[in-house]
């Protein structure tokens, strides 16, 4: 090994010049072997340059994972639900630290970083959840673009920090583009959608995390779109997103997506003529060898060094933006220690996180909070006791995982009686079929029935055992083990309080007319128990949103691996929903009254400010998400019936008015037309304000009247 003196320092170490001439100076070091060895996920390092091996691939979906002990919070369809966008920055700045801390220790220990101990995190995942069978959909913020790309770039600038000049962790929007299952197809299928589709529904948030969150890599996905592999798709990865997105930073493909080229789509005939075609379209890092045959491909001519050494320049900068090769003393996240990893701020932030995450659906004569007077409660279920379902998928793991049994045992004040009994498996029949269960239910004043799904039956392709080749769900009903016990208790007169776990919407069917209330909590994270618990007995009033609807049954969707949006969540379906996007209960009561724009009639390119007061009428504190939505009523071609285009979420005391302030840009004003390009048209708008999408389902089921008003474009 060369060891370099300081009297000879080379550019690339020199920190005080930038990070584009240190880049080049670097590359320009190095011979043809050890650019190719720097340029798969695994990066074999330099000796003679003292570069440490290192190892791109770490995961931070919803804390740090496959990475030993870290705090582990709600699943990311669960933090969607919160709409709290401070509150996801701070977690994923929480996130970054523990990051931070195990990548310096793991230099510590060995002088290198292995798999899942690096600094580059691969998250987070802003596919859209556009069917609810898709197991992947919980990595997901939900159906809908525009709280996606809002909640995911808070998460992106929370991963990476603030400061001018190092990045705390690189983060990565995936996976580019139009990919959201069957997952057994996922290497041969061909996305075919229109341009009107594309940029209208599935590229918006990647665009906003480039554009305004400076995400520093994205990931292609594994399948082709349009006939293009998505990671070396002309269109997407130059025309798009380095041409009229302008992004900067490096890409990298999903793991295994290059050997799909010619051993699953076909479009290649080997190693080699894959490498050159991802080079060569944009792909700059690969998460598997097909790189290694990058020589090869420039002996057949596929190829030339300059194409090595533009893909290199640009995965190497990100690795300079880190600090990778600077003293530790100039890098101020290098100073983050292992005590921060599950420490007790960052519980605390999980439990925060799982309160808001919960969703109340139904709560029939108010059966929740549970009252103080109640003498005894039953709590059952499959899921009561399972730590899995506090997980999700993409975990890491803590030593204090709090399942919904010990958050409800940790709050139950003395004098109230309690019971506990499985009732029912996860998704097999019970095998004794006499159970005392029911009379235990009955001898209660109410039962708190813990259900639903777990990672291990939804998730990614392998994952799932229900489907173990897929991940995916051919239903979206509970399992009938569940469903059947719950019948068994509501037959006997027994009060229900359904508490369901899951990455995904659940169709109840005749199930929701049998019990009181119904409480969607996720894959809530290792507060989980604590957090419903509290939301359950009263000390914290639901606040989370569904970020996704939840349809009645499959009848009401198009076929699976049908990628048009036609009759496709809230902002193209007419179904009737069994709960609609963006519909949550409250412990209070909220009104929405006196909305205000300033014009009745605005010219094209002006902003339209928006006002409208928010009053909690009940007796006690509580938070509320404002949503609001906009409808294009004379659009020359097809647009969303309605779309969100602004969200805050506001805690009022009892009685506590407040006046919400919105700004419609023409942006926001503006369609996609059928050649992919953003129109503003002269027209006729409706906006709507209120605490759900609108539609008379949300009403029905509770949600306050929403406040409407029309305005015209010149």
């Amino acid at each position: 090994m060369t060891i370099i003196s300081t009297s000879e320092k080379p550019i690339y170490l020199d920190s005080s010049v930038s990070v584009s001439e240190r880049v080049k100076d670097l590359v320009g070091r190095l011979t043809l072997e050890e650019k190719v060895g720097l340029m798969g996920h695994e990066s074999k390092g330099v000796p003679r340059l003292n570069i440490p091996r290192y190892n791109y691939w770490s995961e931070a979906l919803h804390g740090i994972a496959r990475s030993g002990k870290a705090t582990v919070f709600p699943q990311a369809i669960g933090m969607a639900a919160t709409w709290n966008k401070n509150l996801i920055r701070e977690v994923a700045s929480a996130i970054g630290d523990e990051g931070r801390a195990k990548y310096h220790a793991a230099l510590r220990r060995n002088g290198y970083t292995d798999q899942y101990q690096g600094l580059n995190m691969w998250s987070p995942n802003v596919n859209i959840f556009r069917d609810p069978r898709w197991g992947r959909g919980q990595e997901t913020w939900g159906e809908d673009p525009f709280l996606t790309g809002e909640m995911a770039a808070e998460f992106v600038r929370g991963l990476q920090g603030d400061h001018p000049k190092y990045l705390k962790t690189a983060a990565c929007a995936k996976h580019l583009a139009v990919h959201s299952g069957p997952e057994k197809d996922r290497h041969t299928f061909n996305a075919i959608v229109t341009k009107r589709e594309l940029f209208d529904t599935y590229l918006p948030a990647f665009r906003k995390l480039v554009v305004e969150a400076d995400v520093e890599a994205v990931m292609g996905a594994y399948n082709r779109i349009l006939g293009e592999v998505c990671c070396a798709s002309k269109l997407l990865l130059e025309d798009i997103l380095r041409d009229q997105w302008g992004f900067k930073g490096h890409v990298v493909s999903d793991c295994l997506a290059l050997a799909d080229f010619h051993q699953s789509h076909k479009v290649t005939k080997d190693a080699a003529e894959s490498a050159a075609l991802a080079l060569k379209h944009g792909c700059d890092l690969g998460c598997d060898h097909v790189f290694d045959e990058i020589p090869e491909a420039i002996a057949r001519g596929l190829i030339t060094e300059a194409d090595v050494d533009r893909a290199l320049e640009r995965s190497l900068a990100t690795r300079f933006k880190l600090g990778m090769f600077d003293p530790p003393e100039e890098v101020p996240y290098a100073s983050i220690t292992t005590d921060v990893v599950g420490c007790e701020a960052h519980r605390q932030l999980a439990y925060q996180t799982a309160a808001e995450a919960v969703v109340l659906l139904k709560n029939k004569n108010n059966i929740l909070p549970i009252k103080p007077t109640t003498k005894k409660i039953f709590v059952t279920g499959p899921t009561a006791t399972s730590v899995e379902v506090l997980l999700g998928n993409y975990y890491g793991f803590n030593n204090q995982m709090v399942t919904l049994l010990e958050g409800i045992t940790g709050r139950v004040p003395e004098g109230m009686g309690m019971e506990y009994h499985s009732g029912a498996m996860l998704k097999h029949p019970r095998e004794i079929k006499e159970t005392w269960a029911p009379a235990m239910a009955q001898n209660s004043d109410l039962a708190i029935v813990c259900a639903g799904f777990s990672s291990f039956l939804e998730g990614e392709e392998g994952e799932s055992l229900l489907s173990p080749q897929n991940g995916d769900r051919s239903s979206i009903s509970l399992p009938a083990s569940q469903a059947n016990y719950i019948k068994e208790l509501a037959i006997h007169g027994v009060k229900i309080v359904l508490v369901l776990t899951g990455g995904s919407p659940i169709a109840l069917g005749e199930i929701e007319d049998m019990v009181d209330a119904v409480v969607f909590i996720w894959y809530p994270g290792m507060e989980g128990g604590r957090a419903v618990a509290d939301v359950l007995f009263g000390d914290t009033s639901p606040s989370g949103k569904l970020p996704l609807t939840f349809p009645k049954s499959l009848d009401q969707l198009p076929a699976f691996d049908d990628y048009s949006m036609n009759r496709r969540t809230y902002r193209y379906s007419t179904e009737e929903p069994l709960y609609p996007f963006g519909f949550g209960l409250s412990y209070s009561r909220f009104e929405y009254t006196d909305l205000q724009i300033d014009k009745q009639s605005i010219k094209a390119g002006e902003v339209l400010p928006v006002k409208v007061t928010l009053r909690n009428q009940g007796n006690r504190r509580a938070a509320e998400v404002v949503q609001l939505y906009l409808s294009d009523l004379k659009a020359s071609t097809i647009v969303p019936l309605h779309h969100l285009i602004g969200f805050e979420k506001v805690t009022l005391e009892a009685g506590e008015s407040r006046d919400i302030r919105f700004s419609v840009t023409p942006d926001m004003l503006s369609f996609y037309n059928d050649d992919g390009k953003l129109t503003l048209e002269p027209g006729e708008f409706k906006l709507e304000i209120g605490g759900c999408s609108p539609g008379k389902r949300g009403q029905e089921l509770g949600a306050p009247s929403p406040v409407i008003a029309f305005f015209e474009v010149k």
